[in-house]
């Protein structure tokens, strides 16, 4: 499994996620629980952090959403 770093996926936006990150707060929070959801998301994938499939399914589900919200942000 690997992560879904937006920098790598977008990288013709890296420069607009770079500007929004620093000058927008609810983009920046955003942001972070992407981060944040797709990290513990690999740690489950990989069988560090045992959980139920109800619970991954529910986060890779919060993850698009985040997606979806932060590339309206920075495809405009």
């Amino acid at each position: 499994m690997h992560k879904h770093n937006l920098l790598q996926e977008f990288p013709q936006h890296a420069d607009k996620i770079h500007a929004l990150k620093t000058e927008n707060h609810h983009f920046r929070k955003l942001y972070d629980e992407y981060i944040e959801v797709d990290h513990e998301i690999h740690k489950i994938e990989e069988g560090s952090e045992p959980t139920s499939d109800e619970y991954l399914h529910k986060q890779r589900a919060h993850r698009v959403f985040l997606k979806d919200e932060l590339y309206k942000m920075f495809s405009n």
